[in-house]
């Protein structure tokens, strides 16, 4: 089973990336945009480059064994 969960995180992780840096670009307001690199962001790309608004959903943990990975995540929403 935890070979499973391993397996889907670093699905996620990967998918994140080109996201952060897609985000990263239209925030800096950069000419070059890199949606193609991921799959994830060349789906939404009307969504973030146009004139749609997009809402980012992030799922923290209370349990105090993953306090590092849940502020990660909130600076990352941010």
């Amino acid at each position: 089973f935890q070979g499973v969960q391993l397996r889907e995180a670093t699905r996620i992780g990967l998918m994140s990336r080109p996201l952060s840096d897609v985000i990263y670009a239209l925030v800096k307001g950069e000419r070059h945009v890199p949606y193609r690199n991921g799959k994830l962001t060349r789906l939404i790309q009307d969504t973030l480059g146009g004139n749609s608004r997009a809402v980012m959903v992030a799922h923290v943990s209370p349990v105090s064994c993953n306090y590092d990975e849940t502020v990660s995540t909130l600076r990352f929403a941010l």
